[in-house]
């Protein structure tokens, strides 16, 4: 059994975690919900659905809303107390900082312990939830999925349709339509343009029925012969009414929770990060080395010439003079050719060189997205880690800074947890972005935020135990009048 002090702190410490777990739960929940508004409005989604949407989403927020509860808690309870003049009461009984903080030392451990399994087993399930549905919603209102102003893709066809403008009861009357359509080879081939259109559908049907009017229908036309190919041809007609009927019979049995197979980084654990992370590295290498292989040898350059092969060179009887090679220089060379042949081959290495830097610069943007993946998966196995590691450290920057501040409520404690929440959080975006595009490693992208709150929370922990203000002016006057002695000394002397 806890000591009844233990007791007592233990429990006013749980009160607040678990109230402003639920305030701050619910307001990022409301925020959230604006960041998905698109894909929640608008599809004749029931309240059911929306709210298993919500329940999926949950687990995701607790990145966010466990570092900031934990923070916030101890504030709030180590500012009442020391406002309350507790802290006196138990530094009198000869109850110190460190024991004050003990039982809550040990939950703020566990927390972290179970923060790093919910985080490895719990959130991978709850993204691909969430992925998964933001898909298939999409899916089952082909109509509704229809922005103006962008071109958005119909499910389930090879259609992409863009409008200005949507009116009428249900929005089916649209204005300046352009579509894109695919052919059998997944390649743009047609595009038609018309002034105005109408989407005709019912309840019963499984045809939406889309009539356009005044309008024009190009398509690029694909012939077999080469010689044709070069030429482009293409079909181009002019209409007053075109209509187009899109199947929609797969999508109307569309189930919102279907399982796909594509999973991304934040999608697993940590023995399957493990895994991939090995393969995706030594994939990448490979392909660096297969690159490399082929611009060396597409530019003849750095021929490899074993020693043995040199010296089995032996002159032959036809070969008995070696004639020394007296080009130096790629001017001697030049030097050496006439105008037209000079010419030529500078057009040929231009070509060939211009080529090569092409390539190279596709290669290039290739590589990136490779390792910008190989960076998510070390990024993620990381942040499973630093995220149950900063439970730990964010208490210990709270607590103390409750004690020093000496302050409870919602009010001064609230402004100083979400300052110091933003910056931890901020470091981390940065971190991460900077991370991915390879411009920092990712453990260090990973452990930033948490590395940099580290020192804060020893340095508080230390003045709070020597019950020392957040900044004592009269230690930095000290400072400076020191150095202005050192100076008069230094002068006299």
């Amino acid at each position: 059994m806890l000591p009844i002090i233990d007791r007592y702190i233990l429990s006013r410490f749980l009160y607040n975690f678990f109230s402003s777990f639920v305030i701050l739960m619910v307001i990022f929940i409301f925020q959230t919900v604006w960041l998905f508004i698109d894909d929640l409005a608008g599809k004749d989604l029931d309240i059911w659905i929306i709210g298993k949407f919500l329940f999926y989403l949950m687990p995701n927020l607790t990145e966010k809303v466990l570092p900031l509860t934990v923070l916030l808690s101890s504030i709030l309870t180590f500012g009442s107390f020391a406002e309350n003049y507790e802290f006196a009461a138990m530094k009198a009984s000869g109850i110190s900082l460190q024991k004050a903080m003990r039982s809550l030392i040990v939950f703020t451990v566990l927390l972290g312990i179970f923060t790093f399994f919910f985080a490895n087993s719990v959130i991978p399930a709850s993204e691909q939830k969430i992925w998964n549905m933001r898909r298939n919603i999409a899916k089952v209102k082909p109509a509704a999925v229809i922005v103006e102003g962008v071109f958005s893709d119909i499910e389930g066809t090879e259609m992409n349709i863009k409008v200005e403008k949507k009116s009428g009861d249900n929005d089916q009357y649209l204005e300046d339509v352009v579509i894109h359509q695919k052919s059998k080879t997944k390649i743009n081939t047609t595009v038609i343009k018309a002034k105005t259109g109408e989407l005709i559908s019912s309840e019963e049907s499984d045809i939406i029925q889309l009539v356009l009017n005044d309008g024009h229908r190009y398509e690029e036309m694909q012939p077999k012969a080469a010689k044709e190919k070069r030429k482009h041809p293409f079909t181009n007609a002019e209409f007053e009414t075109y209509i187009t009927n899109i199947d929609i019979s797969s999508l109307g049995s569309k189930d919102l929770e279907e399982e796909s197979d594509i999973t991304t980084d934040k999608m697993k654990n940590i023995a399957r990060l493990s895994k991939d992370i090995d393969s995706l590295k030594i994939n990448n290498l490979k392909q660096v080395n297969a690159f490399s292989k082929s611009i060396t040898s597409r530019m003849g350059a750095f021929p490899i010439v074993l020693p043995d092969s040199i010296a089995s060179l032996k002159p032959t009887k036809e070969h008995k003079e070696v004639i020394k090679d007296t080009i130096k220089s790629t001017e001697d060379l030049l030097a050496a050719l006439p105008e037209w042949q000079k010419t030529q081959l500078l057009s040929n290495a231009k070509n060939t060189v211009t080529n090569v830097l092409n390539t190279i610069k596709g290669k290039k943007l290739e590589l990136n997205k490779r390792y910008e993946v190989y960076n998510r998966h070390i990024l993620s196995l990381h942040k499973k880690f630093a995220l149950a590691f900063s439970c730990i450290i964010l208490f210990f920057v709270g607590a103390p800074l409750g004690a020093i501040i000496r302050k409870g409520g919602l009010g001064l404690p609230m402004v100083i947890a979400i300052i110091l929440f933003l910056t931890y959080y901020f470091i981390g975006v940065f971190a991460d972005n900077y991370a991915k595009k390879g411009e920092m490693h990712p453990i260090l992208g990973a452990w930033l935020s948490t590395l940099i709150m580290l020192p804060l929370s020893i340095f508080l922990t230390k003045r709070a135990t020597a019950d020392r203000g957040l900044m004592s002016v009269g230690g930095i006057l000290d400072v400076f009048k020191s150095i202005f002695k050192r100076k008069e000394k230094k002068q006299h002397a």
